[in-house]
């Protein structure tokens, strides 16, 4: 079923996506090896939410995937006006 550790930027933007429709979304792989990523992810739907709360809907956009395939994710939020 090829490679069963890491996951791919792709999947990890489509998930959000799905979670958050309106979200911009960008995944930068750290070390090559799909398990360490920083993401950017603007979204209105983080208005009026705190850094945590806007994080934790991303996490949970990711359907507990972090700590398991996906190792760190380093993770950056805001809304469209900043």
């Amino acid at each position: 079923m090829g490679k069963e550790a890491g996951m791919e930027a792709a999947e990890i933007e489509r998930l959000i996506k799905e979670a958050l429709p309106d979200a911009s979304v960008e995944i930068r792989d750290l070390a090559g090896d799909n398990n360490h990523y920083a993401a950017t992810v603007i979204s209105n739907s983080f208005k009026g939410k705190t850094r945590v709360q806007q994080h934790q809907m991303v996490y949970a956009a990711l359907k507990g995937q972090m700590g398991g395939v996906l190792h760190a994710l380093a993770l950056q939020t805001g809304t469209p006006e900043g």
